[in-house]
């Protein structure tokens, strides 16, 4: 089983679509729990995850929340991350089997240009994150954030792809759109 954590703040719509995509998971009994880490949302985030039965902390401790977590495996998103294809039975394949911490595939429908590429600096949950829950109790201890989580040296990478947040987000503040 596996439980989904994200941080969020001010992050109504990407939360939806991320959550939408997460419900065929939860259907397939792979998703046992989504845990939505909230940073002083004033939209309607909080409204969004009740209604998907997710659990909603406004005031948290990382080591806490992992503690607390259902699944013995943790997949970290960024809200308006999408896994897409086969990504169930991948998942459910790679707990499994491995006990290394993963991450997916780069979206190859969702790439910003090269010089972009080359540019920035990745985010730490832009390809996701996926980990025990013994690994992630080990790496939450004195950090405050789930991108701190990810600085691991051996990460294997999944074939299934996820659409990364900015996409969502590029969406919902594309000009000329409501």
């Amino acid at each position: 089983m596996l439980t989904i954590i994200m941080e969020t703040r001010d992050n109504e719509a990407e939360l939806a679509q991320t959550l939408s995509v997460l419900v065929a998971g939860a259907v397939e009994g792979l998703v046992s729990d989504v845990i939505i880490l909230d940073h002083g949302s004033r939209d309607g985030s909080s409204h969004v995850a009740d209604a998907a039965g997710c659990r909603f902390c406004v005031d948290w401790n990382l080591g806490d929340i992992v503690r607390s977590a259902r699944g013995e495996w943790l997949m970290l998103l960024e809200p308006g991350a999408r896994p897409i294809g086969r990504w169930i039975d991948e998942l459910a394949e790679y707990v499994s089997l491995n006990r290394t911490p993963a991450r997916f595939s780069d979206s190859r429908m969702h790439r910003k240009p090269l010089f972009s590429r080359l540019m920035r600096r990745r985010k730490p949950l832009e390809a996701g994150f996926l980990v025990t829950k013994h690994d992630a109790l080990a790496a939450a201890e004195g950090n405050r954030c789930l991108g701190d989580m990810t600085n691991v040296r051996t990460v294997r990478k999944l074939s299934t792809e996820l659409v990364p947040a900015w996409v969502a987000v590029g969406n919902r503040q594309a000009p000329g759109r409501p």
